[in-house]
């Protein structure tokens, strides 16, 4: 007899399976954890369901008929299988896990996080997959919400609904010019950083000077920018010929200095540190690969903080 999904209901299979084991209608309660009448009840709905009594009453004993005794391997079978399943998704191995994780980050955070990331993906989870998205700091909250990303890593900021997150580092600035520059060889002070010439790192052409408040505040006018560019590292690749300034995230900068002819130097302002943060949705908590991730993201930016600091 081959029953309808829609009304098919696991547990009433776990009901026929501790009738059968424990002989009864008051053994299979305690097994389960259920009163007595709620058994009975489940048990006929699967004699419904069935078409046919499944067990019969001999003295204290419920008798499995001929169909359950027909079914009744297949029943358990299928019920380990599911048992095996949900053990495996408590006991989570990364090294069996096949799949392609979606991060939301910024080029400046891909250039730090995802060295050491990926060399522990290496080491614990060799199949898995990481896919890096831009996603713009308006859409967080839609992107991890619709599942179109699993994480998203950003700068501190506000968030609403189930929208979860996590500190993982401050990050402050520093200034980057070629190596030969006339300031590379003395400490860099306020007045001859504000004689220089500079590039700066936006999304809009017209995007005001996010440190502009800073430089009021220290008694200075603007910044005499000659270049806006969309990404960090053609910026930097500017600055090593020429002798332009870029203020930029200081771990990402001393990446910097290892690939092209740079030179670091200390930003002569107090700028507060930028919080970096992970973001996820609350509904991925209790999924262990999401708890994974999280965890090996979270190890991955103390890495390359640590790194930064030798």
């Amino acid at each position: 007899m081959v029953l309808p999904v829609s009304r098919l209901d696991l547990n009433l299979f776990r009901v026929m399976d501790a009738v059968y084991a424990h002989g009864g209608i008051s053994g299979a309660a305690r097994h389960l954890h259920l009163s007595q009448p709620a058994v009975s009840h489940a048990l006929a709905r699967l004699r419904r369901l069935w078409g046919d009594p499944l067990f019969v009453r001999q003295g204290n004993h419920m008798v499995p008929t001929e169909l359950t005794r027909r079914v009744i391997g297949e029943v358990q079978v299928h019920l380990r299988g599911l048992q095996s399943l949900m053990a495996q998704a408590e006991t989570f191995d990364p090294a069996t896990l096949d799949m392609t994780l979606r991060l939301g980050m910024r080029d400046v955070l891909e250039a730090i996080t995802l060295p050491p990331l990926m060399a522990r993906l290496g080491e614990v989870a060799p199949r898995a997959r990481l896919a890096s998205v831009r996603v713009p700091r308006d859409a967080l909250e839609r992107v991890l919400t619709q599942g179109e990303v699993d994480l998203v890593i950003d700068r501190e900021r506000r968030v609403a609904g189930r929208i979860k997150g996590v500190h993982l580092a401050n990050e402050t600035l520093a200034v980057l010019m070629r190596k030969g520059h006339p300031l590379a060889r003395r400490r860099l002070d306020l007045a001859a950083y504000f004689k220089q010439r500079h590039l700066m790192v936006t999304l809009q052409p017209d995007q005001p000077d996010p440190l502009q408040a800073v430089w009021s505040a220290m008694g200075q006018g603007e910044r005499d920018v000659i270049l806006r560019c969309q990404h960090y590292f053609a910026a930097a690749n500017v600055v090593a010929h020429g002798d332009a300034l870029l203020t930029l995230p200081r771990t990402y900068a001393e990446v910097l200095t290892r690939a092209l002819p740079l030179v670091l130097r200390e930003l002569p302002a107090v700028v507060p540190a930028m919080g970096i943060w992970m973001y996820w949705h609350a509904d991925r908590d209790g999924d262990p690969v999401h708890r994974w991730m999280r965890e090996s993201v979270a190890e991955g930016a103390r890495q390359a903080m640590a790194m930064r600091h030798r």
